[in-house]
Order: structure tokens, then C-alpha cells, then sequence
């Protein structure tokens, strides 16, 4: 016990000094230890743990039926200590043998390259990023003749048109799956998400809705699982959004964010957060013209067995 609060402790120094921005280094869940020893004699830690999610429930539409994450101790070892985790876990993995379904898993800062070395040695790729932006009272961003209003339980089908286009893209680069029976799953959500109150922007062309931006806001403590990830506040969270593709190009997007990002500091969000694929030639320049700037990337392989 002792030897993993070193070095958690270092491991939150670490992550201060990579990035200011990060929270401090959280306690890993429960699951299997893995251990290794670095060259110089000293030791670093990981706990592994599998989620297996079932058919027909969201978390199959952006991620693999059985998810094996590791979630590593390095301390202050940085890309050695990552090296050495996941030989280790090269090991483990040929007595578990994985499905086909299957992905292996790592959340680290997005800034220590070190480690970013270490995983794409071993055949991982750095599939989803998540980025935050802090409020700046900035809310520019029109398009001529576009009207954006909140969504109501009406505009379900279209917001699920264009969701399920989002899908169809990010899974051609991205984690996302587009399953079988996608449209099933996200009707459902989208249900959900609307009598929770979740606020959905939606643009509209003469009456034609073009584009959808789905958000959300919640409360980053250190108790809760956002809290090991984002610094402690009022957040609001941009869970999709998405543009008809012959809309594209013509500002509906910022449209929406201006739109977006005031609306949810007005209810008291101090910055937003969002997930996207570094490998979406779409997203990933679009969102840092928002001012969203990378945190933590999510570190992929699948199958888990492709560990190398």
C-alpha cells in the first residue's frame, strides 16, 4: 500500500509538470495488479481490468464488446515505466486469451510523449482525445440565413438522422462501431437524453434542420469518475455534433458552438469538454479552431490479442 501511494504521488507531480491542467493523478479501480521492474532496479504498477458490455446497450456503439484498460502506476518513470507495464501485460494477455471483440485500453495525458512512444511500440493507436476548452466570453460565429433553436421531443427523428451520420463517419476513423443495430440503440438514448433535459442545439436552412449540437452539463468532483479526468467545476460537456454533409463548409458548425458555449456558461459552465479522433480530418481541425487544445488521449488496439 505504501509503495502505491509513492507512487501515485509521483505520478501526480508528473502530470502537474506535463500539463497544469490535469487533476491529480486518481487511485486506480479495483482489478488485477501488474507489476514490473525497470533497469535500474525500481518498480512500476498498473491495475488491469475488463468491462464486457452487453448487446444492444450504448457503450457497443463507440467501443468493443470486451474492453481489457489498464490503468498504470509509473510514478515518475514515464516512458520506461510504460514500457515495462506493458510487456508485462503482453504476458498476461496470452493467459486470458481475448475474443475477437475485443480492445486493450489506456487513458494517459495527452502531452507525455514519452509514453505515447512506449504504446505505439506496442501497436496502439491514439484513437479518441479528450479537450477541453475554457470559457472565454467569446461567442462569435454566423452563417447567413441559419436559425439555431433548441430541439424538443418533435425533432427526434431528424436528431437521430444525424447522429447516426456522425456514427456512420467516426467509425471509419474513429472508435465508434456502427452495429447492426445502431439505430435501435440510439433512438433509445436520444429518448432519454431529451426527458433528462440534456440541451440539444439544432440549425435550420428554410425550415430544414442542417446540423445538431447534443450537450450536456455536470459537476467534476474528486468523487466522481469525470473528476479524474477534468479539473474540479461546472462543466459542460459537447457530446455530438454534426452537419449534413452538404452543409458542410458553410458555418453552420461555429454557428452552432457560438450558440452552444454561451448558452452553457449562462447556466454556469466554466468550460467545456469534449471527446474526438485525432485521425477525423474533420474533427480534429475544426475542434481546435473552437479553442479546444488536447488533456488526455485514449490509447487503442483491437483485438486485445494484438498486443505486441
Amino acid at each position: 500500500m505504501r509503495v502505491a501511494g509513492a507512487l501515485l504521488a509521483a505520478q501526480s507531480a508528473r502530470f502537474e509538470r506535463l500539463d497544469p491542467v490535469l487533476p491529480p493523478a486518481a487511485p486506480p479501480p479495483d482489478g488485477d495488479v501488474l507489476t514490473a521492474a525497470l533497469a535500474n532496479g525500481e518498480r512500476v504498477a498498473g491495475v488491469l481490468g475488463c468491462a464486457r458490455h452487453e448487446a444492444g446497450s450504448a457503450p457497443t456503439l463507440w467501443s468493443a464488446l470486451e474492453v481489457w484498460e489498464l490503468h498504470p502506476l509509473l510514478g515518475a518513470a514515464g516512458g520506461a515505466g510504460m514500457e515495462a507495464l506493458l510487456r508485462e501485460w503482453r504476458r498476461v494477455l496470452d493467459r486470458l486469451a481475448p475474443g475477437t471483440d475485443s480492445a486493450c485500453l489506456v487513458t494517459w495525458p495527452s502531452r507525455d510523449a514519452e509514453a505515447g512512444r512506449a504504446l505505439l511500440a506496442h501497436g496502439f493507436a491514439p484513437l479518441t482525445t479528450l479537450a477541453v476548452r475554457r470559457a472565454t466570453g467569446e461567442t462569435t460565429g454566423s452563417s447567413a440565413g441559419l436559425a439555431v433553436r433548441l430541439a424538443t421531443g418533435r425533432d427526434l427523428d431528424v436528431m437521430l438522422e444525424l447522429e447516426l451520420a456522425e456514427l456512420e463517419y467516426s467509425a471509419l476513423v474513429g472508435a465508434a462501431v456502427a452495429r447492426p443495430d445502431a439505430r435501435a440503440v440510439k433512438r433509445a438514448a436520444l429518448a432519454r437524453n431529451l426527458e433528462q433535459g440534456d440541451p440539444v442545439w439544432l440549425a435550420e436552412r428554410d425550415g430544414v434542420v442542417v446540423g445538431l449540437a447534443h450537450c450536456r452539463l455536470l459537476d467534476a468532483d474528486p468523487s466522481s469518475l469525470s473528476g479524474t479526468r477534468l479539473p474540479t467545476g461546472r462543466w459542460g460537456y459537447v457530446n455530438c455534433v454534426s452537419v449534413r454533409a452538404e452543409a458542410r463548409g458553410a458555418g453552420v458548425g461555429r454557428a452552432l458552438m457560438a450558440v452552444a458555449h454561451r448558452e452553457l456558461a449562462r447556466r454556469g459552465a466554466d468550460s467545456t469538454f469534449l471527446y474526438y479522433n485525432p485521425p477525423n480530418p474533420l474533427a480534429s481541425v475544426f475542434w481546435a479552431r473552437q479553442g479546444y487544445r488536447p488533456l488526455w488521449t485514449i490509447w487503442e488496439l483491437r483485438p486485445a490479442d494484438a498486443l505486441r
